[in-house]
């Protein structure tokens, strides 16, 4: 079986376990997708825009489905609190009854696929779906390059600086560091990879283009996406755009304490050198020669 007729075999086969053909999910008189919105509703709601996102639903589905639920009493819309332009849905008390009805049923549902099994046989579906979960989370993220004065951009930028004053020893002052302004991580000049999942973004890098090579900056992944293999995707993709640019050469510099970067350098053909720099946070220096050969760029 191909690659492609087994993603399908394996859907079919998910679609039937887990109960989305039937008419009511779970039992109850709703629809999957209709349970689904309240499980991601959830006890702190959310904005309709992310929900969208998150669930990859196209605006009519999605308020089809709210007006069903606020019709049941389960859910109530208001303007969110962060901008009164954005609408934000949150359960009623009725809702989040019923939400805590769902979650004893999927648990239920949930027993019933793995008590069948022998032990041997239920850990190792237990880890063939942590895999495969990993693996779809890592698949929806999207790479792009963005404005590094975007909101988004802005957001990934704060949250790293945040991780480096937490870890640092001495703590960490953006303006005590080797400047990257904006204008110098945007085309030509420079590029500004944006990760996002699920619209939300959580991870970014940089590329800083000098005449003689280029220089990785501003690597980061939120916590919530570390372990899909991100970092490595936002390394490769500004190893790309260097190539693109001809540079034959990436440097850069990382802090002691910051070893899973280390690790991720080392891994991909990044050797330590002498100081090259003056970034008084930095203790280890890379490089890293670039063939000419072009990998197919991937979103």
């Amino acid at each position: 079986m191909d690659g492609i007729g087994q993603v399908r075999s394996f859907n079919r086969i998910v679609t039937q376990q887990v109960g989305a053909l039937a008419e009511g999910f779970l039992g109850r008189t709703r629809s999957l997708g209709a349970c689904r919105l309240l499980f991601e509703i959830g006890a702190d709601g959310i904005e309709i825009r992310q929900l969208r996102a998150r669930l990859a639903l196209d605006s009519g589905y999605t308020s089809r489905l709210l007006r069903q639920l606020e019709a049941e009493g389960l859910i109530r819309t208001t303007p969110s609190p962060r901008d009164t332009r954005v609408r934000f849905v949150a359960l009623t008390s009725a809702g989040r009854k019923e939400l805590a009805v769902l979650n004893r049923l999927s648990d239920k549902a949930a027993a019933s696929l793995l008590d069948p099994l022998p032990e041997t046989q239920r850990a190792a579906l237990l880890s063939a779906m942590g895999t495969i979960e990993r693996l779809l989370r890592s698949s929806a993220v999207r790479l792009s390059v963005v404005n590094p004065d975007s909101p988004a951009a802005r957001y990934c930028l704060e949250r790293y600086f945040e991780e480096l004053a937490a870890r640092f020893e001495s703590g960490f002052d953006p303006a005590l560091s080797r400047p990257a302004p904006p204008a110098e991580l945007t085309p030509p000049q420079g590029y500004f990879v944006l990760a996002t999942l699920y619209d939300e973004p959580v991870g970014c890098g940089a590329l800083k283009c000098h005449a003689a090579y280029g220089e990785i900056r501003r690597m980061w992944v939120a916590t919530s996406a570390r372990g899909l293999g991100l970092g490595t995707r936002i390394l490769l993709r500004l190893e790309d755009f260097a190539r693109e640019r001809r540079l034959p050469l990436l440097r850069l510099e990382t802090n002691k304490t910051l070893t899973e970067a280390q690790s991720l350098y080392r891994r991909h053909g990044f050797r330590e050198v002498p100081a090259f720099n003056d970034e008084p946070y930095a203790h280890h220096w890379f490089e890293k020669a670039l063939s000419s050969v072009k990998r197919p760029l991937r979103s």
